[in-house]
């Protein structure tokens, strides 16, 4: 949190430039750092966001949620240069890339903001799965003055992140959560 609250939330190829402890999962960023979006830039040159924090890589993390935080970003985000929506989780080898004005109506937001995405067919989980995880790319970085707060899942998370002396507003939100 301290270079997210110093620097804002920085492109995986940003970020790379200064010391952080990342909560991104290793193999999938294998598949992320070698994708082009079509008629733009690398994926890796965008910092991404979640349209549902609610989502399978949340899932992944639960064991960490005495120390993590969801970020609230301003819908003024989409308001920036150049922004780039993933129909699903980028790294998937079934996203299609959309500039914002056609990218929002492509939304399936039924699935994207489902809250389960299992299926008892595993191909239909898989897509279910991927589409939860539909993204907002911002090239390079989203600047502090856009993050507009915090949800944490318990009162140690809460501590942990009031530690910090944040000037973001955090509220206790365990449903977000696993």
């Amino acid at each position: 949190m301290p270079s997210i609250l110093r620097y804002g939330i920085l492109s995986h190829r940003q970020a790379d430039k200064i010391g952080h402890a990342s909560v991104a999962m290793q193999e999938v960023q294998e598949r992320r750092k070698n994708k082009q979006i079509p008629g733009a830039r690398p994926l890796h040159d965008y910092a991404n966001l979640y349209f549902d924090a609610h989502n399978p890589m949340l899932s992944k993390r639960r064991s960490q949620n005495d120390e993590i935080c969801v970020l609230r970003v301003s819908p003024d985000v989409l308001d920036l240069p150049d922004v780039i929506i993933a129909d699903r989780n980028a790294a998937s080898q079934w996203v299609r890339f959309y500039k914002l004005s056609e990218g929002l109506t492509r939304l399936d937001r039924n699935m994207v903001f489902a809250h389960y995405w299992t299926h008892q067919d595993q191909f239909q989980a898989w897509e279910r799965k991927s589409i939860k995880c539909a993204e907002v790319l911002v090239p390079d970085k989203i600047e502090p003055r856009l993050i507009i707060g915090t949800y944490v899942a318990n009162q140690m998370a809460l501590a942990c992140f009031q530690a910090l002396k944040a000037s973001l507003p955090v509220t206790v939100k365990l449903d977000i959560f696993f």
